[in-house]
């Protein structure tokens, strides 16, 4: 037995409370290396007879990336309080694992073992539950709809003209008003904008006020009939908040370049020395090495006031229904301590959603947001289905271990993108192969998670990266690919019809080496999602439990001859 392998700690993915009765327990351990682990687990204060009393339970191998196997085992204690260890067995030796490390002998005081010490309902992460069941799409509203050109920056471009990092195109709210039906017809429930506050730019992420909208997108009035239009419909909306950074004609830091140390927003940013200097030796922090873009110190107790309101504010007088926190990785946690507690405090199911590109378990704990942005899920499906450069071997593998990198409610409401503004358009990274676009889709629609679109990929638009992947959006339905968009729907649909399909637990199932092959199982409901993204047709040997299975995709019966063509799939689903 490899003991420098097995690995476990009390806390975060490894050991949590999924709700206020149930705890969840992990364990690590060298891929292939142990046959069975047994969780041992018992109340620190139930003794008898001067021996403390336990229980064992088995724990569930629950996947498998690279180098590690994942044991779980689910324990509700009937007192909120454990004490547990594990019992390794590899077939050889069988050896107790505890917090002192290792025992031949199963050690018989409680004292030995890890300690859940109290299931506080107030620790409990709870995220908004309506997320789940959200499909988000993504608006960069200066290129969804014109819908007022009266409105229209000067020197506005025609409609559909090729974009550059500095055209405008006149997108507003009457535009995103006048399109809500399309995004009814797809099955959108949510909406996410990039910024819409008063700036300079044509993207918004330099914010002048953030209490004003911006005058070319419309104002207050126009875009709360937009929220309330949206509800009716119900559609969620959340906005981009830009707190890590302002633009550079923000009023206070104008003041700044105006009064210099005399200023009294001197120390709402990181300045290092007088005057500033916006060239190639910036005397000031920036977002990135960006002059416009001074960075706010939201350590200053006026930028915590000031931006707290601002959270607050379009809640309270709009109704938003979540924030979407950009460059949040690089605020400080204690500012995004105290962002939750106001903003929970007013909207208790607000959706708080950070920008953050790598591991984020630090930002998951309850005490700051409720999902990032899942870019660990877009590389793999995209490096996957996309672009060709794993195999089904190493794709699995990186998804188990982002699911295992999270407690099991984080990733239920983790926000699953294949595209954004950021990035070059999902049918360009496919080489413009809707094939591969649709199997692209169905993983991401029936992964766990809440998915997003952004606006124009699910009528088959391209583009490179910025500003390519910012043209204005189609509405000319002759240029529309519309079998791709009622295919998107389809799957959308079927997220509604199927609970297994949106919601169900995920677990990988080896079919062969080719094959894409995954299980989705929520109460009586199961089903097995079997991909071909080879270009050979394959024949598929399924579990016999599946046997006369209804395809949930053709509701037809699956053959028990199941022949699966070049990117082809099926959703076999049986009830238990």
């Amino acid at each position: 037995m490899l003991r420098s392998s097995i690995y476990h700690r009390p806390k975060n993915n490894f050991a949590y409370a999924y709700d206020e009765e149930t705890l969840h327990i992990r364990l690590q351990a060298q891929k292939g290396d142990l046959q069975d682990v047994t969780l041992i687990h018992g109340d620190p204060y139930i003794w008898e007879n001067g021996e403390w009393i336990y229980s064992t339970s088995s724990m569930k191998l629950v996947g498998s990336d690279d180098l590690f196997d994942y044991w779980q085992a689910i324990i509700c204690p009937p007192h909120a309080r454990l004490r547990y260890g594990f019992i390794c067995n590899d077939g050889k030796e069988s050896l107790t694992y505890t917090e002192r490390g290792f025992f031949e002998d199963v050690p018989t005081h409680c004292h030995y073992y890890f300690a859940f010490p109290f299931l506080n309902k107030i620790d409990v992460f709870s995220p908004p539950s309506w997320v789940k069941d959200t499909v988000w799409y993504q608006i960069f509203p200066e290129r969804f709809g014109n819908g007022n050109p009266k409105l229209n920056p000067t020197n506005t471009l025609s409609w559909g003209e090729t974009p550059t990092q500095s055209s405008f195109f006149g997108g507003d709210f009457e535009g995103v008003i006048n399109h809500l039906d399309h995004l009814i017809e797809l099955g959108i429930n949510g909406i996410y904008f990039t910024p819409i506050f008063k700036a300079m730019t044509n993207h918004k992420y330099d914010t002048i006020d953030y209490f004003e909208i911006d005058p070319h997108f419309g104002d207050k009035e126009t875009f709360k009939r937009l929220v309330d239009e949206c509800h009716k419909r119900d559609i969620k909306i959340m906005l981009d908040a830009v707190f890590n950074h302002s633009g550079y004609y923000f009023e206070p830091f104008q003041d700044v370049i105006k009064y210099g140390e005399s200023s009294k927003y001197k120390d709402w940013f990181h300045i290092a020395k007088f005057p500033l200097n916006p060239g190639n030796q910036l005397s000031y922090r920036t977002f990135s090495f960006e002059p416009t873009m001074p960075k706010l110190n939201t350590e200053n107790k006026d930028v915590q006031n000031y931006l707290l309101e601002v959270a607050e504010y379009w809640i309270r007088e709009f109704d938003i229904d979540g924030w979407r926190l950009d460059v949040a990785n690089e605020v400080d946690h204690h500012f995004w301590r105290l962002f939750r507690n106001r903003v929970k405090a007013i909207k208790p199911d607000a959706y708080i959603l950070g920008e953050i590109w790598h591991d984020a378990m630090p930002w998951l704990q309850g005490d700051q947001f409720d999902a990032v942005m899942n870019y660990r899920f877009t590389n793999a499906a995209i490096d996957f289905f996309a672009k060709k450069q794993t195999t089904v071997e190493q794709f699995q593998n990186e998804l188990v271990h982002v699911l295992q990198s999270y407690p099991q409610h984080v990733n239920e409401v983790a926000f699953n993108l294949l595209g954004s503004h950021d990035t070059a358009r999902i049918l360009t990274v496919c080489e413009e192969d809707t094939n591969r676009l649709k199997l692209l889709y169905l993983f991401q629609l029936s992964f766990t998670g809440t998915p997003c679109i952004y606006y124009g990929d699910e009528i088959g638009m391209t583009g490179g990266d910025d500003p390519l992947c910012r043209k204005c959006m189609e509405w000319d339905e002759n240029k529309q690919d519309l079998e791709l968009f009622h295919f998107v729907q389809k799957l959308i649909s079927l997220r509604q019809q199927s609970p297994a399909f949106s919601k169900g637990e995920f677990s990988f199932h080896a079919i062969n080496e080719s094959l894409v092959s995954y299980r989705k199982t929520l109460g009586d409901e199961e089903l097995l999602i079997i991909i071909n993204p080879t270009n050979r047709s394959l024949k598929v040997k399924f579990p016999t439990s599946f046997a006369d299975s209804i395809d949930l995709w053709t509701n037809k019966h699956v053959s028990n001859d199941l022949m699966l063509n070049e990117n082809e799939f099926v959703i076999m689903r049986k009830m238990k």
